[in-house]
């Protein structure tokens, strides 16, 4: 029986990674307030080391923890998700994509 091969080829740019994308947010929205990692991870009740992962998108944090982060930085999780999605919708269309359709990362060919 012969056995199928899928070869995995990333494709020249793929769309960035949602954890990537809000961590980046969080990240220009801690420093525009001036605050530390240590500060805002206090307020938040959490560990500035996690918070660092998360920032620099090693880390997929659930609404759980992005709430209190967000309340933190005095916003909501609304307010950062959106802030999240136009940056992948601005990506999108400086990638050609036109922002409308998700990019897949990987193509796979048999």
């Amino acid at each position: 029986m012969e056995r199928c091969q899928a070869r995995i080829i990333r494709s020249c740019n793929p769309e960035p990674l949602w954890r990537d994308v809000v961590g980046q947010e969080l990240r220009a929205r801690r420093r525009g307030r001036g605050d530390t990692l240590h500060d805002v991870a206090r307020r938040a009740g959490m560990s500035p080391q996690y918070l660092s992962e998360v920032e620099r998108g090693r880390k997929e944090p659930s609404r759980e923890m992005l709430a209190p982060v967000a309340g933190a930085l005095e916003s909501s999780l609304p307010d950062l998700t959106v802030a999240a999605a136009q940056q992948l919708r601005e990506r999108g269309r400086s990638a050609g994509t036109g922002g409308e359709q998700p990019r897949n990362s990987f193509l796979l060919a048999a």
